[in-house]
């Protein structure tokens, strides 16, 4: 039997290579890299998180990241301090610098995917957004391989 739409990766790849296209310049104008800006964009999600958990959270190999929240430190984006209740883990939150990077960034990211979204009548672009809130959520949920 023949599928009567192509495989979902085969149309989102399209969309994602344009939508970092798009990104890319706006993070190189605040001077953050995209694994960067994921760290902010996750902390907003809980403030305060293990440097593991935030790994995992966001998909990176928690040794790799390393890297990313030392330079993110260094700037004063995000704060690493020792957990209390386990003295091995570090406990990272977004500064205000770091927020207020984070959202300029943001802003003007979403601005520029309004002329992505604009192909889309309005209530359609709901629709989509919808609809792609609730699959990245389930995605989130279950794992990176989905329900099986």
């Amino acid at each position: 039997m023949v599928a009567d739409r192509p495989d979902l990766a085969a149309m989102l790849a399209p969309l994602v290579r344009a939508l970092i296209a798009i990104e890319q310049p706006i993070l190189d104008t605040n001077d953050l890299t995209m694994w960067g800006y994921t760290v902010l964009l996750r902390l907003d999600d809980s403030p305060t998180r293990t440097q593991a958990a935030l790994a995992q959270s966001i998909g990176a190999d928690k040794t790799r990241i390393i890297r990313v929240l030392d330079d993110l430190t260094e700037r004063g984006y995000i704060l690493r301090k020792p957990d209390p209740s386990d003295r091995r883990a570090h406990l990272i939150s977004l500064t205000p610098a770091g927020r207020e990077v984070r959202d300029r960034a943001q802003v003007e990211i979403q601005r520029r995917e309004e002329v992505v979204l604009a192909a889309l009548p309005a209530g359609e672009r709901r629709s989509f957004l919808r609809a792609l809130q609730q699959l990245s959520r389930s995605v989130e949920a279950d794992g990176p391989s989905g329900r099986e």
